[in-house]
Formats: structure tokens, C-alpha cells, sequence
């Protein structure tokens, strides 16, 4: 069982980055296997809409969204980690999200999703509310803490000294833990649920 955790700082080991590792101590704790890519320091570029991905079965631009799918398809897990931009993640981190998801063919449904918002002050829930719209609209099962899922730091290295957030990051990692393993249970004994075919409609038909 593998969790993949993206983090959409452009410090490497910045605030972000203390919020994940925080999450990563337990994962091992639980015996979960864990692997933090940084994107945040990585020149992504947006999607453009142009639907090549349909036929090629990944993103027209070969960067590291093409190097990560394969990651995406393995894991049963996957923690998004931002840092806050305008009361919004920030936009590599958005850029990386919309080709990914929207270029992988593959089924998400069932795989855990959880979102990490981190800064100075506020913009905190905004973010975290904008980032798991990703797991909703994939059948996604999203993991919550005991709070919404945030830490607070300005400088490099402050979050480490915000007792409750990096609480909540643990209390996050062991129900994501949990959450994995219970859905691992339930396929193997119902499967997935039934899905029905898409009604594509829109406003107009």
C-alpha cells in the first residue's frame, strides 16, 4: 500500500514540506509505504484544453505531470500539499493538478485523496476547499483530521512550531491510514460500487 504526496512548494523543504513529513512519520508508523515528489520548483505549464491526451493517454507536454502519472495509477493514496497564494493554491501547484488528473485515463474511484493547505495566516480553508474538489469529481474518498487540514508558518521552518496543525497532520495520516486499509477491505469483499453510464449533459440540451 503506497501513498504519493505532492508538494506544491516551490522551498523544497519549506513549511509545506514540515506539514508532509509530519504525515509521513505515521504512514511509516503504519506500515504504509510514502514518497514526497517536489512540483513546486518545476516550470509547469497549464492545460490548454487542446484533448490530445484522449489519444495519446497522457498530456501532450512531457513534463514531470507524464513522469508522476504512473505514480498517480500505483498508489492508493495521494496528499496534496500547497502553500496559500491569494486565499488559492498556488498556480504551479493548480497547473500540475488539472493536467494530471485531466490526461490520466485511468479509474481513480476509491483511491484516498487528501488536501494540505499551509500559511502565514489566513486563505487556509479557501485552499483546502479548492483542492479537493480534484478527489470529488473522481470518486474519491477524501480523508479528514481533526481540523480542517492546515499549518501555519511564514518564514522556512516556522510551521514547525504550530503544536496543532502538525497534530492535525498526524490525526491526518492515520485516518488516511485507515481509511486505505478499510476500502482495500471492502473491494476485496464487494468490489467497487456499480457505475452507471455517463449523462453528459450542459445547459443548452
Amino acid at each position: 500500500m503506497k501513498v504519493l504526496m505532492i508538494n506544491g512548494s516551490p522551498h523544497k523543504e519549506g513549511n509545506t514540506y514540515i506539514a508532509l513529513k509530519e504525515m509521513e512519520k505515521i504512514f511509516s508508523e503504519e506500515g504504509i509505504e510514502s514518497e514526497i515528489i517536489q512540483v513546486g520548483n518545476k516550470p509547469v505549464r497549464g492545460c490548454i484544453g487542446c484533448r490530445a491526451c484522449a489519444q495519446k493517454g497522457r498530456c501532450v507536454f512531457d513534463d514531470c505531470v507524464n513522469e508522476i502519472a504512473p505514480k498517480f495509477e500505483g498508489c492508493q493514496g495521494l496528499v496534496i500539499g500547497s502553500p496559500v497564494y491569494y486565499a488559492s493554491a498556488n498556480g504551479t501547484m493548480i497547473s500540475f493538478l488539472d493536467r494530471l488528473f485531466f490526461s490520466t485515463p485511468f479509474d481513480k474511484t476509491m483511491k484516498v485523496g487528501a488536501s494540505v493547505a499551509v500559511a502565514r495566516r489566513g486563505g487556509l480553508s479557501a485552499t483546502f476547499d479548492e483542492l479537493n474538489k480534484y478527489f470529488t469529481i473522481c470518486g474519491m474518498p477524501v480523508a479528514s483530521g481533526q481540523y480542517w487540514n492546515s499549518v501555519h508558518g511564514r518564514e522556512i521552518g516556522e510551521a514547525a512550531q504550530d503544536a496543532e496543525g502538525l497534530q492535525g497532520m498526524r490525526t491526518l495520516a492515520r485516518n488516511m491510514a485507515f481509511l486505505m486499509r478499510a476500502i482495500e477491505l471492502g473491494k476485496e469483499k464487494y468490489g467497487l460500487p456499480e457505475k452507471e453510464p455517463f449523462e453528459r449533459t450542459n445547459f443548452i440540451r
